[in-house]
């Protein structure tokens, strides 16, 4: 296995892994798009309680385009149905939170 330097000059020698069902990896994956940061730096940042501040750049914008169109899908699906799911609500909630959170200071 390579080894990689971190920013500090810390040798990252070690491999982490853990199971996950394909619904919480959908969550992560989901989240990682929208921080517009790798999934190990977010892993890194979540697991030292440090805040996930999303810079905005055309991944997160394109990762933020396409999770729209998945809610707009969604919610077209439901004017129908008339029911949402808990984890249609917590994605919407992460996507409204995200682009509050780029709004230009």
């Amino acid at each position: 296995m390579q080894k990689s330097v971190d920013a500090k000059g810390r040798w990252r020698s070690l491999a982490v892994a853990f199971r996950m069902s394909p619904e919480e990896n959908a969550d992560l994956d989901v989240r990682v798009k929208l921080s517009g940061l790798t999934k190990q730096e977010y892993f890194l940042r979540r697991i030292s309680e440090r805040d996930v501040v999303v810079q905005g750049n055309p991944r997160v914008h394109k990762a933020l385009r396409n999770q729209m169109a998945d809610i707009l899908q969604e919610l077209k699906r439901l004017e129908s149905a008339g029911e949402a799911d808990d984890e249609f609500l917590t994605t919407l909630q992460l996507v409204a939170q995200t682009i509050d959170g780029m709004k230009e200071e």
